[in-house]
């Protein structure tokens, strides 16, 4: 088994789509990332009617990484809705692509995984090209 089968069937154990409340559903988008360590950390999406409470899959992901490894850095990164990512899919958020930049400078280099069958992926700098923040980071 590769690793992004190993990724993907961890995430996919995650998927369960549920309605928490009128208001909030959940567990309809899941991820899984691998540390610089190579443990894989899942996470899922959890979605209210504000906007502002949400969390994608992905952020839980890297934060449940956080919280149990105390590391920052994401060497690879798989998210799915109903089914494995599939020509342009498994893209982060605008949201998450930032947190993840700001998380660890080297996060630039996340593998993200675009297409299952393929094993296509991209890196995050190539979705985020002249980063605002890459001058702080060079400064430090």
């Amino acid at each position: 088994m590769d690793i992004w089968e190993e990724m993907y069937l961890k995430a996919k154990e995650e998927f369960h789509p549920e309605e928490i409340s009128p208001f909030i559903q959940a567990h309809h988008v899941v991820a899984a990332v691998q540390s610089e360590s190579g443990k894989i950390y899942t996470g899922f999406c959890i979605e209210g009617a504000s906007g502002v409470m949400n969390l994608c899959a992905e952020r839980v992901a890297a934060l449940n990484m956080y919280m149990n490894e105390g590391t920052t850095v994401i060497k690879r990164m798989v998210a799915f809705k109903d089914g494995p990512p599939k020509g342009n899919g498994g893209m982060p958020c605008g949201a998450c692509r930032e947190f993840f930049m700001q998380l660890a400078y080297e996060n630039r280099n996340i593998e993200i995984l675009v297409d299952y069958e393929t094993k296509e992926t991209i890196l995050l700098k190539d979705l985020i090209p002249n980063w605002w923040g890459d001058k702080r980071y060079n400064d430090k």
